[in-house]
């Protein structure tokens, strides 16, 4: 047996779109080189790799075992290369991930501070924490920057900074000069929330709902931007982090109900447990630890 490193990359590629002309167009080679690539790894290991269900293939499980090293192979093998080659990219370009509050309110400081570490500008997806878990899952990322709660058992996150979740309204609620408001208070009011499975939904159900003797639910909205526009003009209340609230807030445009208790919440970073950390990755990884010391959530005065 003598396997390739095209192989192994054209396998990736693959594995990556789920798709053999997306694979080429990546690869920039023919469909049918790209076949005849995978047919004969495939012969090789004597054994498939994906499940065919046309357009698709799909990885099976002697594929999902495949994936992790032959990404840790490829990328080991770019850094072996920008070892002796100092006009080399870094260490390619990074993949990373960030849910809506992280991706917007905080990730665009981080990486103008972080040129250095990165090299390469990285190629951003902006998703909820759900979505950036599954692609991770399926080594479509290198690493993720989330505000929600890890559910896959082959991921690994890392504590990282501290929000904090408010209850936000228009100005001139009727409850805005009440003290030390208790949950059950906020029963009957309409709720503007993010989608399902988002971090900001979860923690709602978790932590407000169970509380709420009776609640509306009002819009349901995929972006924090709109989310705090519809409480704006008076559609509703939301549960929303102050990293994200924290303009509006300063200036007027929203209050945060005056509760009783806080809702801390945790942001992390998160990879697969398997992924290889190439040198980028490692160097932003040791940045974004440096920033629990430099970098402050703003807090209420």
């Amino acid at each position: 047996m003598k396997l390739t490193l095209q192989q192994l990359k054209v396998f990736a590629t693959i594995a990556r779109y789920g798709n053999l002309g997306l694979a080429a167009n990546e690869l920039c080679l023919s469909k049918g080189a790209v076949s005849q690539s995978l047919q004969e790894l495939e012969r090789q290991l004597s054994t498939p790799l994906f499940d065919r269900i046309h357009p698709r293939l799909q990885l099976n499980n002697e594929g999902r075992l495949l994936q992790p090293a032959a990404e840790e192979l490829l990328t080991r093998m770019q850094d072996i290369e920008n070892l002796f080659s100092p006009d080399a990219e870094p260490s390619g370009q990074l993949r990373l991930g960030a849910s809506q509050t992280i991706g917007n309110y905080l990730l665009p400081t981080l990486l103008a501070s972080s040129k250095q570490e990165l090299g390469l500008p990285p190629k951003v997806t902006i998703n909820n924490t759900h979505l950036l878990c599954h692609a991770l899952a399926n080594f479509e990322l290198d690493m993720a920057l989330i505000e929600g709660e890890n559910h896959h058992p082959d991921l690994l996150a890392e504590p990282w900074l501290q929000d904090e979740m408010l209850v936000v309204a228009p100005p001139g609620h009727p409850l805005a000069n009440k003290k030390e408001l208790s949950l059950s208070r906020l029963g009957g009011e309409t709720w503007v929330l993010r989608e399902a499975q988002s971090g900001s939904r979860e923690q709602f159900i978790q932590q407000i709902q169970p509380e709420l003797p009776r609640w509306q639910p009002g819009l349901e909205l995929n972006t924090l931007e709109a989310v705090m526009l519809a409480v704006e003009k008076g559609l509703g209340i939301s549960f929303i982090s102050r990293l994200a609230a924290s303009d509006r807030l300063a200036d007027g445009r929203l209050i945060a109900l005056p509760l009783y208790r806080r809702f801390p919440r945790q942001l992390s970073l998160i990879w697969h447990k398997q992924k290889y950390h190439s040198t980028s990755l490692r160097h932003f990884i040791h940045f974004c630890r440096a920033q629990v010391k430099d970098v402050e959530v703003s807090r209420a005065e």
